[in-house]
């Protein structure tokens, strides 16, 4: 028998190897064996470093609201405290992007963590109460809008083959003449 020796397939193997090792040092971008172990170390060393980089930022947003909160003459660990005890659950994400972007709002909230740890009783605000009466309307937007769709699929049914074709056709659905029925119902919808 003839020796087989893969050609094509292993070839287009190694030059996709070759072709994401572009731009590695020394032979870890010329030889196969080479790129294919340093592609192996950086698929691990990328799936590391993407857990390790929500550490990083996470250290980074509480080293600037640190400092944000030692200008307004109060430790980080007692303003979070603070503003757990005043109900306020902002993510550091935020808090740090106040922090920087506008230091009004975020002394305001370092006021608001100072009176919670003194016992005063910090009202909730007007806000919440308007976002869930917003969340409750959109509900309700969608709820009706839901109806509609079924209100109008229920009279699509209804409707002869050749008025489903003339809404098909008003709509710009391309190929609806060679539709079949359900074809033009599911396109409509």
């Amino acid at each position: 028998m003839a020796r087989v020796k893969g050609g094509n397939v292993s070839r287009v193997r190694r030059r996709k190897v070759l072709k994401e090792a572009k731009g590695y040092f020394g032979s870890k971008h010329r030889l196969y064996k080479t790129a294919q172990e340093q592609l192996f170390h950086s698929g691990a060393y990328a799936y590391r470093d993407r857990k390790q980089n929500k550490r990083n930022f996470r250290k980074l947003w509480i080293t600037r609201i640190n400092a944000a909160c030692r200008e307004n003459d109060i430790s980080y660990s007692k303003f979070i405290n603070g503003l757990s005890k005043a109900g306020i659950e902002i993510n550091r994400k935020m808090l740090s992007q106040m922090a920087i972007d506008d230091a009004k709002s975020f002394a305001s909230l370092v006021e608001t963590a100072k009176k919670a740890l003194n016992g005063e009783v910090v009202a909730p605000k007007k806000v919440e109460a308007k976002a869930d009466a917003k969340k409750e309307e959109v509900k309700e937007v969608k709820k009706e809008e839901k109806k509609e769709v079924a209100k109008e699929t229920e009279d699509l049914s209804k409707k002869t083959l050749a008025e489903l074709k003339a809404l098909a056709k008003d709509k710009g659905i391309k190929g609806y003449s060679t539709m079949k029925k359900d074809e033009l119902l599911a396109s409509l919808k």
